[in-house]
C-alpha cells in the first residue's frame, strides 16, 4: 500500500511530462554557422532556456549551417513567418531595419566594454524596438566580435596593401564602402558561398571576427590574418513577428529571457574562443600580422563616414562614440 502511495505521484509527474513533450510546439532556429560554433552554443543555451522556462511547452529545434539558407534569406524567411528565429550578423539587416547600419561604421566600438555597455543599454534596446516596424522582434543582441581580415595574396600592414584585393564582404553598404577606400574590391556574398569562393580563388580574401575563421575552418583556405579589428561585429536573435503575435504575453516574455540568456552564452563562447584562437590558427600554419597601422586605415574609412553617416544617424553615431 506504501509502494502505490509513493509511485502514483511519481507515475502522475512522468505522465504529465511526457504528455507535454508530445505535445510541445517546435519552433526552428536558423543559423548560418556550425553547430560548434558560438552561434551554436546561444542556440543550444536558447533552446534549453526555453523548455525550462514553458516547462517542456516550447521545444526549439536549432538549424545550423545554412539549412536554411544564407543571413538575408533567413531574415526573410522571419518576414514571412516560414522561419521562426534566428542568430545572425547585423551584416543583412540594414537592409529591412537601416538604423542598424548606424553600429557597422568602422572604428566607432573602442572595445568589448564599450559596445556591450552600448547595445546592452538605452541605445541598443532603442534599436530593437525599431524591428517591428519590418515584420521582426529584436530579442536580443549577440555578439561574433571584432572583425580582423584575411587574405592568400600578401601580407596587410596598411591600407596600400589592399589595393585591388577582392576581399568579400557581407551584403552590406557600410562595409562595401569602407574596403573601396581602402582600395579594395569588396566582393559582397553570402556566407554559405565564402569557403568554396575562397578555395576556388573567386575572392581573395575576407573579413570576419576570430570564432568565425576558427569555426568555419578558413584556416584550411586563408594563410593570411591581419588583426585590424577594424568593425566590432554584433550579432542578433530575432524572431519572426508573425510568430511572436501568436504568443501570450508571459509566452513572450520567456523568449526575450531565453535570448539574454542565450547572448550571455554566445559572448562568453567569443571571449573563450578569442582567449585562444589566434594561438590555434599560428598552429595550422597561419601567418599572423599584429603591427597593423590602425590610424591610416582609420583615416582611410572616414570618406564613408562621410558618405552614410548622415544617412544612417550622425547623432546615434556620435552618441555611440561618446558613451
Amino acid at each position: 500500500m506504501k509502494i502505490k502511495k509513493i509511485l502514483l505521484p511519481i507515475l502522475l509527474s512522468s505522465a504529465v511530462m511526457f504528455a507535454a513533450s508530445a505535445t510541445a510546439q517546435t519552433f526552428n532556429l536558423a543559423y548560418t554557422l556550425n553547430v560548434d560554433s558560438h552561434y551554436g552554443k546561444g542556440a543550444q543555451v536558447f533552446a534549453d532556456e526555453i523548455k525550462k522556462l514553458s516547462a517542456g511547452k516550447f521545444k526549439i529545434n536549432p538549424k545550423p549551417s545554412g539549412a536554411l539558407g544564407g543571413e538575408r534569406d533567413v531574415v526573410e524567411g522571419l518576414q514571412l513567418g516560414s522561419v521562426d528565429l534566428t542568430i545572425t550578423s547585423t551584416g543583412p539587416v540594414g537592409n529591412f531595419v537601416p538604423s542598424i547600419y548606424a553600429l557597422d561604421f568602422p572604428f566607432l566600438f573602442r572595445d568589448y566594454q564599450h559596445a556591450h555597455r552600448v547595445l546592452d543599454g538605452e541605445i541598443g534596446q532603442a534599436l530593437l524596438a525599431e524591428f517591428k516596424d519590418s515584420g521582426l522582434i529584436g530579442l536580443a543582441w549577440s555578439e561574433n566580435g571584432f572583425r580582423h581580415l584575411t587574405n592568400s595574396v600578401r601580407d596587410i600592414k596598411a591600407p596600400a596593401d589592399l589595393a585591388g584585393l577582392k576581399i568579400r564582404t557581407m551584403e552590406n553598404k557600410v562595409h562595401m564602402s569602407a574596403f573601396s577606400d581602402l582600395g579594395a574590391a569588396p566582393t559582397p556574398m553570402s556566407f554559405t558561398e565564402l569557403y568554396t569562393a575562397l578555395q576556388q580563388g573567386t575572392v581573395d580574401g575576407q573579413e570576419n571576427p576570430i570564432p568565425v575563421i576558427t569555426s568555419s575552418k578558413l584556416d584550411e583556405v586563408q594563410k593570411k590574418l591581419t588583426l585590424t579589428g577594424h568593425v566590432y561585429s554584433p550579432a542578433i536573435v530575432m524572431m519572426s513577428k508573425h510568430v511572436w503575435d501568436g504568443l501570450k504575453p508571459q509566452e513572450q516574455q520567456w523568449f526575450k529571457q531565453a535570448a539574454k540568456v542565450s547572448a550571455a552564452a554566445t559572448r562568453q563562447a567569443v571571449a573563450d574562443i578569442e582567449s585562444n584562437g589566434v594561438k590555434f590558427l599560428r598552429e595550422q600554419g597561419v601567418e599572423v600580422i599584429e603591427q597593423v597601422d590602425k590610424a591610416a586605415f582609420a583615416s582611410k574609412v572616414q570618406a564613408t563616414y562621410d558618405k552614410y553617416g548622415e544617412k544612417y544617424g550622425a547623432a546615434l553615431i556620435a552618441k555611440i562614440k561618446a558613451s
